[in-house]
This record gives C-alpha cells, structure tokens and sequence, in this order.
C-alpha cells in the first residue's frame, strides 16, 4: 500500500511539474530538480546507511506555497542497492520586512520501519549569519519535538560561485523517533550539533554543481546513547560529504 502510495503520488508530482514548467512564464511557477550523492545518509546527527547514497529531490513553488518529492538510495541496504525512503513536503513561506516565517507539513515513508508525519514552523531574521530558529512536531510515531537553530553566511566568489558556510545546535523533546536514553526512555535533552560548508558553482544555464562537507556531533550525554543505539556501527559523530547536481527553473 505504502510503495502505491508514493507511486500515486510521484506520478501526480511529474503532471504537475510538466504543467508547471510550460507555464511558468506566465503563472509565476518555480521548481527545481536534483540529484546528490553522499558519504552516508545523514539525519539530525542519525547515521543511517553504512554506505554512500544517492539521494534524488523535485519541488515546485508558487506563489509562497511549495511542495517537494524527496528520496534515498542506499548501495548497501543488505548489500544491494535499495530505496529506502521517500518524503513529502507541502509547506507555505512568506515573509514580514525582515522576518522569514515557513510553516509545513512531512511525510516520511520509510522502508524496514514505520512511516511518520510532522509539521512544522520555521522563523529566520535577516540580518548577519541570518540566525533561524525551527519547530518540529511529530504527532505521529515520535509524538514529540525536535528544535533546531541555525546560523550561516553565505560569500560571492569569482565566476558566479557562492561558498556558505552554516552551523546549527538541536534539542530534543521527548520525541521518539529521535532514540533513546542509557535507560531506555525517551528523553527532552540538547541532541546534536553540526557545521558545515558548500560551494555553489554554476556550469550552465540554471544548472549548478554544489559539493558539501559536513561533521555532526552530540550535544549531551542522552543524545550520545540515542545516536549510538540508532547507528549500525555505533557511531555518535560523523564527517560525511557529497555533491549535488540541480537544475533551476
């Protein structure tokens, strides 16, 4: 039922996309598709593959209000190449002078675990390191929330490129999806933490190459037990890195 779903559902996604990029012109309509492929898959500071994946993306926007089609590949997913997940996103962003709000909902279906929905508010202030402050909420599996507040700058470089460097520091609330504690429990503690930087380069006509590194790392003594139940190998920090091909419209 789960596969049908999503298949339903990209099928409705390329309809729209395909009408959206015909009218664009006209109607406002933005999208973008992209294709990165990474060390390992990172979530929140979960090491979840043991190899790297190739993770595909599609959104289209208008008008404030967005929706993404987001998936992963893993290449060694008991040792065969295996889709494990698919999400999607319907959110709506506007913004007040300076003030960036973003308020959305999740979808996460999962392959090897149960399927999980969040919604959440986001709010970001323009001025230096463009400081954003995030709340999840899952009312599903997790029936929890997770914060994140982030930071980052981005600099013009020669030829068109752009190099943005971020950081960010999370705190869990009691969410379950985000693991347990040394006893067993769900737990409201600081979760992880992470920097990272890009390079934007352009190599065509609303084409880019983007390659990333990043290290995350726990904040507490209860993230550290949740990210080495929920690693394979029981990682709790990791360095990890990729490269994204996107394509604007």
């Amino acid at each position: 039922m789960k596969k049908m779903k999503v298949f339903l559902l990209t099928i409705v996604m390329v309809f729209t996309l395909s009408a959206g990029s015909v009218y664009a012109e006209n109607s406002k309509v933005s999208g973008s598709a992209s294709v990165g492929v990474f060390s390992n898959y990172v979530w929140r500071g979960q090491k979840l593959s043991n190899s790297y994946v190739i993770q595909p993306s599609v959104g289209i926007s208008y008008k404030g209000f967005g929706f993404n089609i987001w998936s992963n590949i893993d290449s060694d997913y008991d040792n065969t190449f295996e889709h494990t997940e698919t999400d999607f996103t319907v959110d709506y962003a506007f913004d007040i002078d300076r003030l960036s709000l973003d308020v959305g909902y999740i979808y996460y279906g999962l392959e090897g675990a149960q399927d999980t929905q969040e919604v959440y508010i986001s709010a970001g202030y323009d001025i230096l390191l463009n400081p954003t402050l995030t709340f999840y909420y899952d009312f599903d599996e997790g029936e929890g929330g997770f914060i994140v507040a982030s930071i980052g700058h981005s600099f013009e470089l020669p030829g068109k490129m752009e190099l943005s460097l971020g950081a960010s520091a999370s705190y869990n609330m009691n969410n379950e999806v985000m693991g347990y504690d040394d006893s067993g429990d769900e737990f409201s503690n600081f979760y992880n933490g992470e920097v990272s930087a890009s390079l934007s380069i352009p190599v065509a006509d609303m084409i880019s190459l983007e390659p990333v590194i990043a290290y995350t790392f726990p904040l507490s003594n209860d993230a550290k037990d949740a990210l080495n139940g929920i690693s394979d190998d029981g990682d709790d920090d990791l360095l990890y890195g990729g490269l994204t091909l996107t394509l604007s419209f």
